[in-house]
C-alpha cells in the first residue's frame, strides 16, 4: 500500500541493510545487558533515518507518514535496540510546535497528561518512558502543548519491560523545557499517544513478518518421521493463517500511517484508524507467537535461539501506547457517539480510503 513513492524505497532500502548489517544477536544480548548500541545508533543518525518527520528546516527530511512506515516496520523487523520510532514521533511533535529538533535519540512521554506545567516548569512522575535514561531529551505533550525537557533536568529511575528494553520511571521536580510550542491541532486524545500506538503498530507488523518467516525457515529445515514439518497439512494451516494475520497488521498498520497524512490540522478521524491499527496488530499478535513456537517446539523458548527476541517484544509492545482493550474501547465510544445511522457509511468510506 505504501513504500511505492521514491522517498519510501530509499528509506526501505537504506533501513533494512543498515538494521540487518548492525542488529545481530550479540548487539541485542548485550543492549539487554545494559550496552548501548552506540554504532548501531550513529549509522542510523548519519544516514538521515532518525528525523524523517521532522521539517527539512529543522534538520528533518520532511517525509510523509507514508514514507515513514517503512522504517518504523523495519525497526520492528530488525527488533532494533533503539529509541529509532519514539525519536521519530517525538520529532513530529517538536517540528509541529516550532521547536528546534536536536541530535541524538529522543524519549517519548506517554501520559504527559499526567505532568503538570506551571510558571513554566513540569512536575509530577511519567512511568514506563522507553529510553529514558538513554536519550539526551524527553519530548512530554501537555493538553496540545509539547515540551523538550533536557534529560540531566529530571531524575531517571532505570527499568525494563518483559524484552529489556529500558522503560524508565522519570520525576519532574519543577524540570525547566528548553523549548515549548503549541501543536495547534484537533485531536480527542493527547497525540503522543496517538503516535505511539502508531508506531507500535507498525514495529508489530514487522515483528509478526519476522516471526513468520523464521517459522517458516525453522518448519523448512527441521524433519519428522523423515520429511521436513512444513509437509504436514496441519503445520501448514497454521503458518498460513499466522501469515493472514501478520498482512493484516501491516495493512491495518499502512492505512493508519496514510490516515495521518491525509488528517492535516484534525487527527480525530486518523485516530480511528491508529485505534484499528493497534487493535489488530495486538490480537495478531498473540496467533503469530503462538504458531512460531509451537513451529519451534521446545528449541524456540530457548535464549540461544532468536526467535525470542522477537516474541518478548510483541508480548511488551501489545500494552505499550495503550492495549488493546484501550484501543477498542476507544472506538466503541467513537461509534456510539456517531449514532447506528452513521456506522455503515463510517466502515464503507474507510474502505474505499
Amino acid at each position: 500500500m505504501t513504500g511505492t513513492s521514491e522517498m519510501a524505497n530509499i528509506l526501505a532500502e537504506a533501513a533494512g541493510r543498515l538494521l540487518e548489517d548492525h542488529v545481530t544477536r550479540g548487539v541485542l544480548g548485550a543492549a539487554e545487558d545494559g550496552t548501548w548500541p552506540s554504532d548501531l545508533w550513529q549509522v542510523l543518525e548519519d544516514n538521515g533515518l532518525t528525523q524523517p518527520l521532522a521539517p527539512e528546516d529543522r534538520g528533518g527530511r520532511g517525509a510523509s507518514f507514508a514514507d515513514a512506515f517503512v522504517i518504523a516496520f523495519a525497526a520492528g523487523r530488525r527488533r532494533a535496540p533503539v529509541p529509532l520510532v519514539e525519536t521519530m514521533a517525538a520529532g513530529w511533535l517538536l517540528g509541529r510546535a516550532g521547536i528546534e529538533v536536536p541530535a541524538g535519540p529522543l524519549a517519548l512521554i506517554d501520559g504527559g497528561g499526567d505532568l503538570t506545567f506551571k510558571d513554566g516548569a513540569l512536575s509530577g512522575v511519567a512511568e514506563g518512558v522507553p529510553w529514558a535514561a538513554q536519550a539526551g531529551h524527553l519530548v512530554a505533550e501537555i493538553d496540545g502543548t509539547v515540551a523538550l525537557i533536557p534529560t540531566d533536568a529530571v531524575t531517571i529511575t532505570p527499568d525494563r519491560n518483559m524484552a529489556g528494553e529500558p522503560r524508565d520511571t522519570v520525576t519532574f521536580a519543577k524540570a525547566k523545557p528548553s523549548g515549548t510550542g503549541t501543536l495547534d491541532l484537533t485531536a480527542t486524545l493527547p497525540v503522543a499517544r496517538t503516535l505511539g500506538a502508531l508506531m507500535r503498530a507498525a514495529q508489530m507488523a514487522g515483528a509478526m513478518e519476522g516471526a513468520v518467516t523464521l517459522a517458516v525457515q525453522h518448519a523448512g529445515d527441521r524433519e519428522q518421521f523423515g520429511r521436513p514439518i512444513a509437509k504436514f497439512q496441519a503445520i501448514q494451516q497454521m503458518l498460513a493463517r499466522a501469515a493472514a494475520r501478520a498482512a493484516q497488521a501491516r495493512s491495518a498498520a499502512e492505512t493508519a500511517f496514510l490516515a495521518l497524512d491525509r488528517a492535516g490540522d484534525d487527527l480525530t478521524d486518523a485516530e480511528w484508524d491508529v485505534a484499528a491499527a493497534k487493535v489488530v496488530a495486538g490480537e495478531a499478535a498473540e496467533i503469530v507467537y503462538d504458531a512460531a513456537h509451537q513451529t519451534h517446539g521446545a528449541i524456540g523458548f530457548t535464549y540461544e535461539h532468536e526467535l525470542h527476541f522477537t516474541t518478548r517484544r510483541l508480548w511488551a509492545w501489545r500494552g505499550e501506547f495503550g492495549a488493546e482493550t484501550f484501543w477498542a474501547q476507544d472506538i466503541g465510544r467513537r461509534v456510539l457517539a456517531r449514532g447506528a445511522d452513521n456506522l455503515w457509511p463510517d466502515l464503507t468510506a474507510r474502505q474505499m480510503g
